[in-house]
């Protein structure tokens, strides 16, 4: 207002910089009070930004007639409440990066973009109330009708029309022709989603040590407390969830559920719906920007009572938070791999305290922070030792393969189980952690192999699709049709990807579907769910796929799970290496034998005698896990010990090492005494997306002697001369060394 003095407005802009920038308000600012959290449109450099108001200073950071007018606010109210604020601060000082960058990654891309708070959803079909009474058999002289309203008997929250174009035949006709009847409708998905119709099924008897754990959390519900849940596969992990959610909202209160893989939020929104009979919001990647701005306005405003999301949802506003919990708290994915490397685990406590609720992490295999935390007294530990119900834990063998014939990594022995257990109505599962049909391409004249020509790796053959392709930069090209070195054709793939086991065990087993669930298999919208589906209805009997198939969940007829290739996890220069076999062969393992079939585990190897493998029979983690603390503790390793890790790129295989060098150098005027380095060294994979890499490792006994060197050596990096040549960044509590 005229004569007034005007408000300074500090945004954080997501750039690259670290640190704020002053606006004055824009031309039509009317007076009114402002505060921190709104969505501000700002010039920035050559263009224009959406940033986030953080602050009203008193005083400008730069000469006064240096500071630009805002271009506009974009909000009547902040988007952003103080919490969400607050976890962002946290987040930017705790890893040293922008604030700016931090704040849109805890916002929808449509308010980044600068878009009102108001989705549009997604076009679906779905049954009327007439239609979900209608059965197939009235459509005896319709097939492709009974097929389309038998499809969508099997999703009530309707499909989409990418999912329907999947299906076989005229389709279109189809769905014209059952909303003709009064069957069909058209609708909007706005990943809420509302309380299913069918009545709330039995809930089950807990078991002592469910009670225990339910009533445990329950306790402190209404404060903070951290709980970290040790559960076998099949011991009832997410009815303890679903009691201690029923609880918070019987308080009034909302719950947040993280699940790491965005494969797993279908069925568990699917058990939740029938359960709970509240509203639900959705938050993952690969939900269209309206959805997304829909599912995390409804968890701001309460709507949603319960939110289900993968990393990313860890930054959802609630209205009226009662409970955090985190679903296979150890898993690698709730960790950021580039930009803001944040851990969405490590923030769900942080923000559980800021907000004086509880935080349940969970998991049949707990990471080593985990437990270290337990046993320091910072986590209360609960246990669910045994499996619910009458199932029993399965039957662990070590198959050994050495002199053994194999076939397409398959040997006899195997082959003999897989055959009996289909024999008995079983249902087999194959893990093999590598997609494609071969990871290697050789000539067998003159050894040459296909190489990636931007990184240092082979290129893995996808055979149906006669395509080469790197898995670490995505580079494709077509198969050769000749060697390039001496002009062979006498080209052949070696090694086994789940592409190649799909089509050995298919020429195995002609009689018996097969599945295959990898990266490749599933690209497009709704292929998980189909084919998962094909499982559960007995039309698939054998499943093949990479770890996507070992996270969560339940296919209740499988009672042979073979680990056909662990031994590439045996001898590894990561120290984190036998952790992580040891947590993916048991979460495999875990899908064998539920409530009253038995389950057979086998893992093919040609170390029968590993002491990690010899462990693993005896399906104890706890027992495997203080070994390995053992060692690390002697190795002063994490979590005694904590780490940061530097990293640089760039085109020039020489500017790396020289930003580190120089990194190195300041580091050592001003690090604090037990702060050491290491380094710099290339990366495990010196060349990736045609850039070369190089790393500089700090390590620290003490965290706070850690952070003390971190914020001012960060200052100091963004100022360095040879900084300017390199694309570098920082990884605080890196679990990745590539």
């Amino acid at each position: 207002m005229p004569g007034l003095p005007q408000p300074i407005l500090r945004v954080a802009v997501p750039s690259p910089l670290r640190r704020s920038f002053d606006y004055l308000p824009p031309p039509d600012y009317d007076g009114r009070p402002l505060a921190a959290g709104l969505r501000v449109e700002v010039p920035f450099g050559r263009g224009r930004a959406v940033g986030v108001l953080v602050q009203l200073a008193e005083r400008p950071a730069v000469a006064p007639e240096r500071l630009k007018r805002a271009l506009q606010i974009l909000d009547r109210e902040p988007e952003l409440p103080p919490d969400i604020l607050e976890l962002a601060r946290w987040a930017s000082n705790y890893y040293h990066h922008p604030l700016g960058e931090v704040l849109a990654t805890a916002m929808p891309e449509a308010l980044r973009r600068g878009k009102p708070a108001a989705g549009r959803g997604e076009r679906i079909w779905r049954l009327t109330a007439s239609g979900r009474t209608a059965a197939a058999d009235q459509l005896r002289g319709a097939p492709r009708q009974a097929a389309v309203l038998a499809l969508l008997h099997r999703h009530p929250d309707g499909l989409d029309m990418e999912t329907l174009r999947r299906q076989p035949g005229d389709w279109r006709g189809a769905l014209r022709a059952l909303s003709a009847r009064g069957w069909v409708e058209t609708g909007v998905r706005r990943a809420v989603h509302t309380p299913a119709p069918e009545p709330q099924p039995v809930r089950p008897t807990l078991n002592t040590d469910q009670r225990l754990a339910v009533d445990g959390v329950l306790g402190a519900l209404g404060r903070f407390d951290t709980f970290l849940l040790y559960g076998v596969t099949g011991s009832g992990k997410t009815e303890v969830y679903l009691r201690l959610i029923e609880a918070a909202l019987a308080r009034g209160q909302q719950a947040l559920v993280l699940v790491p893989e965005i494969g797993l939020t279908p069925q568990l929104v699917a058990r939740f719906q029938r359960r709970l009979g509240t509203t639900l919001a959705v938050l993952h990647s690969h939900l269209s920007e309206g959805e997304r701005l829909d599912a995390w306005t409804a968890a701001r405003e309460g709507h949603a009572r319960v939110v289900i999301g993968t990393r990313s949802a860890v930054f959802t506003p609630l209205h009226r938070p009662g409970l955090l919990i985190v679903d296979e708290e150890h898993d690698l994915s709730y960790k950021q791999q580039d930009g803001l490397r944040y851990s969405a685990r490590d923030l769900a406590v942080i923000r559980g305290r800021a907000l004086a609720v509880p935080v349940l992490l969970a998991s049949a295999t707990p990471s080593l922070e985990s437990l270290y935390n337990a046993e320091q007294q910072r986590y209360r530990l609960l246990q669910l030792p045994e499996r619910a119900g009458a199932a029993v834990h399965p039957h662990m063998e070590l198959l050994d393969v050495r002199s053994r014939p194999m076939e397409d990594g398959l040997s006899e022995p195997l082959l003999s189980r897989i055959a009996r257990h289909l024999a008995r109505d079983g249902q087999v599962l194959l893990f093999l952690n590598r997609r494609g049909f071969a990871p290697t391409l050789l000539c067998h004249d003159c050894g040459w192999i296909a190489e990636c020509h931007r990184c240092d790796a082979h290129m893995t053959l996808h055979h149906g699709r006669q395509r080469l392709r790197c898995h670490h930069c995505g580079a494709e090209r077509p198969v050769d049709p000749a060697c390039p070195a001496c002009g062979s054709v006498d080209l052949r793939p070696v090694g086994q990807g789940t592409e190649r086991m799909e089509a050995a065990l298919r020429r195995h087993f002609p009689d018996s579907g097969v599945v295959r669930i990898d990266r490749d298999s599933t690209r497009r919208k709704g292929s998980m769910e189909a084919k998962l589906d094909s499982v559960r209805r007995g039309e698939a009997r054998i499943l093949v796929g990479t770890q996507m198939l070992a996270k969560g969940h339940h296919f209740p007829d499988v009672t042979l799970v073979a680990l056909v290739d662990t031994d590439q996890g045996l001898f590894s220069a990561d120290f984190r290496a036998s952790e992580r076999m040891a947590q993916l062969v048991l979460q495999v393992a875990g899908r064998a034998g539920r409530a009253d079939k038995p389950g057979e585990v086998v893992i093919q190897t040609h170390h029968p005698h590993h002491p990690l493998l010899q462990l693993l029979t005896g399906q104890d983690y706890l027992q495997v896990a203080r070994a390995a603390l053992q060692e690390r503790q002697e190795a002063g390793l994490p979590p005694y010990s904590n780490l940061a890790l530097l990293r640089a790129e760039a085109p020039d295989p020489q500017a790396p090492a020289a930003f580190l060098e120089e990194a190195a150098a300041l580091a050592a005027a001003r690090a604090p005494a037990g702060v050491e380095w290491f380094g710099p060294v290339p990366a495990p994979m010196e060349r990736r997306q045609g850039r070369y890499r190089a790393q500089l490792l700090l390590q620290a006994p003490r965290r706070a002697d850690l952070h003390r060197l971190l914020a001012p050596w960060v200052a100091e990096l963004e100022q360095a001369r040879c900084g300017r040549k390199v694309r570098w960044s920082l990884d605080v509590d890196p679990l990745d060394m590539m």
